[in-house]
């Protein structure tokens, strides 16, 4: 059985908080590009222009592409064959975050009491960790700084079976009109479906993680996607709000087995700086 020390961990965590924090993946990138180019809006074209420039200075300067840097998500997968040693693995994972957000002069988002202190805990930690064990003998580490612009902008329904596919595609399109301007778009709309409410939710979430535009495996749910993005960019929303065709790079929708009287849909919405940053030991 292979060994890794949580040591190993904790520097890849501070690493990866500031990689994501600094660099626009690349798929991100190119899908901003394209939007440049069939955006029909000359205000449209010039935010994206800004949008795109912006994460060019932000690379460059090594500086943060947003001032927010959110609630730091860590999604873990955990080879059944690797044994972890030298300490307890969410504890390096927070000290991960802790040296990140510190080092990388990162702004700290987190507070400990959500209702009546709301005291920041001056680090970022508590991270949000989600473990999958999986088949192997690596651990596979993703980072995600979610911020609340995006975040406060998401919603959840549980539907009736009998909304089918298009009550899923109204309630996305649906939340994306209500959030408006406030998402910063052009946006990605991750969409969860089925399980429970806890379920659907954390399905969105990792729907974000996909590369931009890459549709579902399943040629049904790839055409829901499809539909639903036409949908949102007949809006005029537009970047950043001021009009145009533009306002999601892509609607990305993950599923999971549900109940027989269930329909639970989440859509997380992510801000056009749709950081992530992944590595695996």
């Amino acid at each position: 059985m292979r060994e890794l020390d949580v040591s190993e961990v904790a520097r890849a965590i501070e690493e990866l908080c500031v990689t994501a924090c600094y660099d626009l993946p690349e798929d991100v990138v190119r899908a901003m590009e394209r939007a440049r180019e069939v955006e029909e809006s000359d205000v449209g074209r010039e935010v994206l222009g800004i949008c795109l420039e912006n994460a060019r200075v932000a690379a460059r300067e090594r500086v943060p592409i947003c001032q927010d840097t959110g609630v730091t998500i860590v999604f873990l997968e955990l080879g059944q064959d690797l044994r972890l040693v030298g300490g307890d693995l969410y504890t390096a994972v927070g000290e991960g975050v802790r040296q990140g957000y510190t080092k990388g002069y990162l702004r700290k988002s987190v507070v400990v009491d959500p209702l009546f202190t709301r005291k920041n805990t001056g680090d970022n930690t508590p991270p949000v960790i989600y473990t999958d064990i999986v088949p192997g003998d690596r651990l596979r580490i993703v980072v995600v700084p979610k911020g609340t612009g995006s975040e406060n902008m998401s919603g959840l329904k549980m539907l009736t079976p009998a909304a089918g596919p298009d009550g899923v595609k109204k309630f996305i399109v649906e939340t994306v009109d209500q959030a408006g301007s406030n998402p910063c778009p052009p946006i990605i709309v991750g969409v969860g479906v089925g399980g429970m409410m806890d379920r659907a939710a954390l399905l969105a979430k990792k729907a974000l993680l996909r590369k931009v535009g890459e549709p579902h495996p399943q040629p049904e749910v790839a055409k829901l996607e499809r539909e639903s993005l036409a949908e949102v960019n007949a809006l005029g929303i537009g970047p950043q709000g001021l009009g145009g065709r533009v306002t999601a790079l892509a609607v990305h929708i993950e599923t999971a087995p549900t109940h027989i009287g269930a329909l639970p849909v989440a859509v997380n919405i992510q801000c056009h700086a749709a950081r992530h940053a992944e590595r695996v030991l």
